[in-house]
């Protein structure tokens, strides 16, 4: 399982249409049959960073996310709120009782 955290630094003014756009982005991915969480994260003291938090049950889950008609909308929607460009970083699952570990 791969998981994904991404960084999203959006501008003040925008925060609150951010987030709305952000949750129904969330509540359809959570639908879709690749992906096993999907959360949302606001920073308490800064309310302008965000982390959104996703996990893949395969490789494809994200790409294939990605291709997504909420997602595509999403990405647009949010493309102007944001401060910075968005960052991520891959996480791999390394339960315990993966070979190896």
């Amino acid at each position: 399982m791969d998981v994904v955290f991404v960084q999203v630094h959006v501008k003040p003014k925008a925060v609150a249409a951010f987030l709305e756009a952000t949750r129904e982005n969330a509540r359809h991915s959570q639908q879709e049959p690749g992906i096993a969480r999907f959360e949302v994260y606001q920073q308490n003291e800064d309310p302008t960073h965000f982390i959104l938090l996703e996990a893949y049950r395969t490789a494809e889950g994200p790409a294939r996310h990605q291709g997504t008609p909420h997602y595509l909308k999403w990405r647009e929607a949010v493309a102007s709120m944001m401060a910075e460009p968005r960052a991520k970083v891959v996480y791999q699952n390394r339960h315990p009782s993966d070979e190896g570990m």
